[in-house]
């Protein structure tokens, strides 16, 4: 497989870093890559990065382009956080590491996945970095579209806009990178939109779908204020022991680690003068465990607004086709029982919905409150 092999669907931004790759002349040292959510933005950094390092191994096969590939290039740093935000002495260490020569490879490239997730101080602490780099240093940025971006940051950065990759083209992708059967591969690669890394879990995992398919019955299995009430709380249960059993043993590993570190032995009693790093760390568990419950719920979201514009989709007559093949029945049968103006006003509640977890409503208050707003209305 190519160097570009795992970006779906992007022949334009693939020529565009690909060329500044050949040519030195339509090179730069900071870029800025936007597209929504699934659509490959750290996938094409990564690529970047690595074809940066040897531009003749166009296959993929030699040290520098597989290290960079796969994480382990000393010379390529990927940026990310789990947090809702960067903290702004992350950032301060960036600009020191950018500051070092490469050690192996032409180019010292920095990645920044989720720039977005970075409030303006700490992009101002960023800026200085950006506009004058050393000669061989790389600033790669992601975010979903470019007003998710200072002006003074996206000004000094040159854009390459990723779309959404086909359906098709994420099926095959799944078919002959993972071995999905193909009637999976494409219908989870339409449950996800074309979403790459929630097709793949939708794909190889039965419980993911599992997860989707209590998400739907939001839209479909609610009859009263009693359901409401019911599958809201099992929805957030279901989300939180997920979050939950994705962050318990890293936060074990990390605590482990900083016990060690601090010459504390396994099982005995932190002394005071340790307690305020071990409570530091405890904080930022608890902020990264409440990033992976809002980040599931919003999926969440996403996923009821496919099925309401599925419906939409069957009552205004569109031809368009639809996301959620696998539950076209029931697609139907709400179309046929309720009204556009119905379907609308419930993808507004979910909209709303989304508004209040990502800021900070309590999640079961939320869920309960959207999933009244669903339930059957004469």
């Amino acid at each position: 497989m190519s160097v570009w092999g795992d970006l779906v669907g992007q022949d334009q931004a693939v020529s565009t870093l690909s060329n500044a790759v050949a040519n030195p002349t339509a090179m730069t040292h900071a870029w800025l890559i936007t597209g929504p959510p699934g659509s490959g933005r750290s996938v094409a950094a990564r690529a970047f990065a690595a074809a940066l390092q040897d531009p003749a191994d166009t296959a993929g096969e030699g040290h520098q382009v597989r290290t960079a590939l796969a994480g382990t290039h000393a010379d390529v740093t990927v940026l990310t956080t789990d947090k809702p935000s960067f903290a702004i002495d992350e950032v301060r260490d960036w600009v020191l590491l950018a500051q070092r020569s490469p050690s192996q490879g032409r180019y010292r490239v920095l990645i920044v996945e989720d720039a977005d997730r970075m409030l303006e101080r700490t992009s101002n602490v960023l800026l200085k970095a950006i506009e004058e780099p050393p000669a061989r240093t790389v600033w790669i940025l992601c975010a979903p579209s470019p007003v998710d971006v200072l002006p003074t940051i996206r000004s000094r950065c040159r854009l390459v806009n990723l779309r959404v990759p086909p359906v098709q083209a994420v099926a095959d992708l799944l078919h002959t990178r993972d071995g999905v059967d193909p009637e999976l591969a494409l219908a989870s690669a339409r449950a996800a939109q074309s979403h790459i890394g929630v097709a793949r879990r939708l794909a190889l995992h039965p419980e993911e779908r599992a997860y989707r398919g209590k998400v739907l019955h939001l839209a479909t299995g609610i009859r009263g204020v009693g359901d409401a009430v019911l599958a809201a709380q099992e929805l957030v249960d279901d989300a939180t022991e997920q979050a939950k059993a994705a962050t318990t043993e890293r936060d074990a590993t990390e605590r482990a680690e900083l016990l060690r570190a601090l010459g504390v032995e396994h099982g005995a009693r932190v002394p005071p003068a340790l307690r305020a790093q071990v409570r530091g760390l405890e904080e930022d568990q608890k902020r990264r465990s409440k990033r992976a419950l809002t980040d599931l719920l919003d999926r969440s979201m996403v996923d009821l607004l496919s099925f309401y514009r599925d419906v939409l989709v069957i009552q205004l007559q569109t031809g368009t086709e639809l996301v959620n093949t696998t539950e076209a029945d029931a697609v139907a049968a709400q179309a046929r029982s309720t009204s556009a103006e119905q379907s609308l006003r419930r993808m507004q509640a979910v909209g709303l919905a989304r508004t209040r977890i990502a800021t900070n409503a309590a999640p079961l208050l939320a869920m309960e409150a959207l999933a009244v707003a669903l339930r059957p209305q004469g």
